[in-house]
């Protein structure tokens, strides 16, 4: 019997902040299984800020969207039938086949993962790519280590989340910027920040970064760019180091904007600016799950996630981020 899956697809590119009118709901009628194929069905979907740079004609480092196809992203679901002899009814898989609620694959893209010791969610969080991009780059790109002051922007996202706690577990002074005062809470009272800067009241982002790093920067994890690169360039110590992850601030401008003014500091006090990809580490992915599988279970990595309910809620959980509706991981129930 074939089965029906509503999807999400991009009905137009955005111009500035993506709206809800830029996706529209389909409805599709998937044919039985043929041999060596499976059907899956899609329980959760990751919805990231990356997205937005697919959602252009503009080269990146991944395809663009196109228009009147599904979204694609990060999924976890469950086999519900099989004729493939490498994967059983009930299996757990991860995919880039999100935005869906079925679909049907000869295996190819699909990654196993187990039912426990973690919940199947945590593959798309903290076990997932999320936790991985943050590993990659405090402990790869940034080289962390034991009594380095590390500065996080967009502290209480997903990949900020983590960075904190893998600075903190590497033994390093912790300085997170967020949006609010209940992120600010989470972030000092739960993940044992060391000080956190509520950007929003903050008329002087470089004042309030000195204020709580008076010692110095010796690693920027950069999430949002714009004022908060500013505010870094001018605390950063010489020789630091500046992880750029991403720069949410510049994902939705509709022409260039003028960059740091203070760029030149990085000349004088000899920093390190590396941007970087987090599929370029995939030979470190065994030793990150390895890590992050224990330190989950030991209790010394909090996850946290912010869930909408229904792949009718997909656009709406994706617009959040950037209205900054996310406390750790956003995620789409299904």
């Amino acid at each position: 019997m074939s089965v029906k899956s509503k999807e999400v697809r991009l009905k137009q590119y955005p111009v500035g902040l993506p709206k809800a009118d830029d996706f529209e709901f389909a409805t599709v009628e998937l044919p039985e299984i043929g041999e060596k194929e499976v059907l899956v069905r899609n329980l959760w979907l990751s919805v990231d800020p990356y997205m937005r740079g697919r959602m252009t004609t503009r080269k990146s480092y991944v395809p663009p969207f196109q228009i009147g196809a599904v979204m694609e992203g990060g999924a976890i679901g469950r086999v519900e039938k099989s004729n493939h002899p490498d994967y059983g009814v009930g299996e757990w898989i991860s995919s880039f086949n999100g935005w869906r609620e079925f679909f049907v694959s000869t295996g190819e893209g699909l990654t196993k993962i187990p039912d426990k010791p973690l919940a199947p969610e945590e593959y798309l969080g903290a076990a997932g790519l999320t936790g991985f991009t943050a590993y990659s780059g405090l402990i790869r790109i940034a080289e962390v280590k034991k009594g380095d002051a590390v500065f996080v922007s967009a502290a209480s996202g997903a990949v900020g989340s983590m960075v904190c706690q893998i600075a903190k577990l590497k033994g390093c002074y912790v300085v997170g910027s967020v949006g609010s005062k209940e992120k600010a809470e989470w972030l000092t009272g739960e993940l044992g920040v060391d000080s956190v800067i509520h950007y929003r009241e903050e008329k002087d982002l470089s004042a309030a970064l000195a204020k709580a790093c008076p010692q110095g920067v010796d690693v920027y994890f950069e999430n949002v760019g714009g004022k908060h690169l500013e505010a870094a360039l001018n605390s950063m110590n010489d020789f630091g180091r500046i992880a750029l992850c991403g720069m949410i601030d510049r994902y939705n401008d509709t022409s260039l904007v003028p960059g740091p003014n203070n760029l030149g500091l990085a000349v004088s006090k000899r920093l390190r600016l590396q941007g970087f990809i987090v599929t370029d580490h995939v030979a470190d992915s065994e030793t990150f799950l390895k890590e992050m599988t224990s330190w989950i279970q030991a209790g010394a990595i909090k996850t946290r996630k912010t869930v909408y309910n229904g792949i009718e809620k997909a656009p709406e959980a994706f617009l959040g981020l950037f209205e900054g509706k996310n406390i750790g991981k956003m995620l789409v129930k299904l």
